[in-house]
């Protein structure tokens, strides 16, 4: 077996200069500690020249050598970047089979999870963009339908391709067309209830759709499904065992062919010959059909190989030599640090506190306390819905459940927080990590609805810290409130250190100034407000800053104290329209967005995102592109205090 110690720096190389993004083309100052511009890329010629025609004219022996020279080109171009690296180490071979069977895009393929599709990237000619992967402007980290014909969903969220693999058959039969339909099911993406949705109804149809189930054995973590047999398949999988029973070999048969589906495999997925063959006899079938496909999550490149937690499934810039991250762990202090530590103390003192995870153990923080809880934690599959309601069922028969999960995941689950917990009036704690501006992920992953959303939930607690110590205090408030649900939400973000904190439902008030304006800072967003306090101190103006703490309810002290100012802004890393700075302008008396102001009313300028869907990029770039910086907040204050006095004159 050729591994990536074995492939050499393939001779025909060439440098390709991608565009620059918004911030302009990056000079000398933007190489990397190792030498390398993450805006030029070397990139082998045969990637470089890749169309899904040309690779179809290969014979086995160039293939075999294109497998290799992919894998190594994606290790050493990823390791410039950050992006997701394992998953698709894994795929090269189902893409390279994917590509020669079928027409795409003439034959529609729907990843699912996007994260895979680095290779099918490759394989329809845009290597050369690798050199600005998930940069501003550059290429996105998933399918992307204004960057190629080939990508028909962009597809982050898991679970989704079978119900746009079913409308998309339900279309093609309508009009009397012809072509495959190809749904890639991987990294976990079976455990969630909509693809079973969407498997139900194409068996009962019968519609032609061939089903590729990329079964690794995980997604972040081992897979939580009796149907994975990947970890049983003796020499085609090495990933740890998955949680619970696992499947023999002739369940998922059974399974698939229960609901209607022809079924293929188990198959290699790293033999290129097997796996046309299978894909083959699938395109041949009249109904539906899984081809079930054994891959190696972190295939051929040790480090990923070697790494338990997740078989570098998602990665920052990092050594290529050794797969250790620039940036060692522990260097930067984050939020999910701080929950990761707060969570397992609170576990010590309170032996009914469960946690909950949707296939997200690490990346959540949720490590340290499965190393020494693990009978109290929970991971239900990427199924966030089901995490919801199961941690209902937990409230009402006496546990303390927390579930901590990404803000945009949690989108997924809404139904079940508003009236599965929220009707009843459960004390379930949700725990939102990524909250806010993302950055790399793009508009899938920010989290900048659930300010929004959570606040509107009746009796619903949301709070949100400033600071890493704040995480522990509202997390151990949170659980002293047995009245109704709490959400504490949190940025990806490194968090700031502060030895001041505030405690229960109060807000906090850094400094008083001289009546003329007071800034409400939501979050990581107290940090920009107090720069720009700075900035309005300079100018003559002492403004008083608020730590609002608690999104809802709102501290009327606060409020009050808000009102006797003749501006008000407010801040917030989160959807202006219904947002925190919303509610505030309402409950001072001006009903409108934006600024508005009376004679006995202080103006009110409203700071947050506006209702797009904001692009990959910087999250820093992103705020202040919106006015959510230090200079942003400030202008704000001018024209609140500029609204303001002409309204009184």
């Amino acid at each position: 077996m050729t591994t990536l110690h074995d492939i050499a720096v393939h001779p025909e190389a060439v440098t390709v200069a991608t565009p620059a993004g918004p911030a302009g083309p990056a000079g000398p100052a933007a190489a990397n500690g190792n030498g390398h511009s993450p805006d030029r890329a070397r990139v082998p010629k045969v990637l470089g020249e890749l169309t899904p025609a040309r690779l179809r004219a290969m014979d086995r022996p160039a293939l075999d050598r294109l497998a290799a020279e992919i894998r190594r080109f994606l290790v050493a171009s990823v390791s410039q970047t950050g992006g997701h690296l394992g998953s698709n180490l894994g795929a090269v071979e189902l893409s390279i089979a994917l590509h020669r069977v079928f027409d795409s895009p003439s034959d529609p393929i729907v990843w699912d999870t996007g994260h895979q599709a680095y290779v099918h990237k490759v394989l329809t000619g845009r290597a050369q963009g690798f050199a600005r992967l998930r940069k501003a402007g550059g290429l996105s980290g998933y399918p992307n339908r204004a960057e190629s014909a080939h990508d028909l969903v962009e597809n982050s969220h898991a679970s989704t391709s079978l119900g746009y693999a079913d409308g998309l058959a339900r279309a093609r039969d309508a009009r009397g067309e012809h072509h495959h339909v190809v749904a890639v099911v991987g990294d976990g993406a079976l455990t969630g209830g909509l693809a079973y949705e969407g498997l139900n109804n194409i068996g009962v149809a019968q519609r032609r759709v061939v089903v590729v189930l990329n079964d690794n054995g995980r997604s972040y973590a081992p897979t939580v499904s009796p149907l994975t047999t990947a970890t049983a398949a003796a020499g085609t999988c090495s990933a740890s065992p998955a949680p619970g029973p696992q499947a023999p070999a002739a369940a998922p048969a059974a399974f698939f062919e229960a609901l209607g589906f022809s079924y293929v495999g188990p198959v290699d997925g790293h033999d290129l010959d097997a796996l046309e063959a299978a894909l083959g006899e699938a395109a041949a079938v009249p109904g539906p059909v899984v081809v079930h496909v054994h891959t190696v999550k972190g295939r051929d490149y040790a480090p990923a190989e070697r790494d338990a937690e997740k078989r570098l499934h998602d990665v920052s810039p990092f050594d290529a030599a050794t797969g250790l991250p620039r940036v060692p762990k522990g260097t930067i202090t984050t939020y999910t640090d701080a929950f990761g530590a707060a969570i397992v103390r609170e576990a010590a003192a309170r032996p009914d506190l469960v946690a909950i995870t949707a296939a997200m153990t690490g990346p959540t923080g949720l490590i340290p306390f499965a190393e020494r809880y693990g009978d109290r934690l929970v991971d239900v599959g990427i199924a966030e819905q089901h995490a919801v309601t199961a941690a209902a069922g937990m409230a009402m028969g006496g546990l303390r459940p927390v579930v901590a999960v990404y803000s945009t995941f949690l989108n997924r689950a809404w139904d079940q927080v508003l009236y599965d917990v929220g009707l009843h009036h459960l004390p379930v704690v949700l725990c939102l990590d990524r909250a806010g501006v993302t950055g790399d992920d793009g508009p899938s992953h920010h989290g900048i609805f659930d300010l929004a959303l959570l606040t509107k939930v009746p009796g619903m607690t949301v709070l949100a810290p400033s600071s890493y110590e704040e995480v522990e205090v509202m997390l151990h408030d949170a659980l002293e409130h047995t009245g109704g649900p709490v959400a504490i939400r949190w940025p990806k973000t490194p968090a700031r250190r502060s030895a001041e904190t505030g405690s229960g439902l109060q807000a906090r008030r850094l400094t008083a100034g001289d009546g003329s304006v007071c800034l409400l800072g939501v979050g990581k967003l107290l940090e920009a407000c107090e720069r720009a306090a700075e900035v309005l101190d300079a100018e003559g103006v002492a403004a008083t800053v608020w730590d609002v703490r608690v999104a809802s309810p709102l501290d009327p002290e606060m409020l009050a104290d808000a009102r006797s100012h003749a501006a008000v802004v407010t801040a917030e890393d989160g959807i202006a329209e219904g947002g925190v700075g919303s509610a505030i302008a309402t409950a001072l008396g001006n009903g409108a967005c934006g600024i508005s102001s009376s004679a006995s009313r202080p103006a009110v300028a409203t700071c947050g995102l506006p209702l797009v869907y904001l692009p990959h990029g910087k999250p820093d770039e992103i705020l202040a592109a919106h006015g959510l910086d230090a200079r942003g907040i400030a202008g704000a204050a001018r024209r609140a205090l500029h609204s303001g006095a002409a309204g009184r004159g």
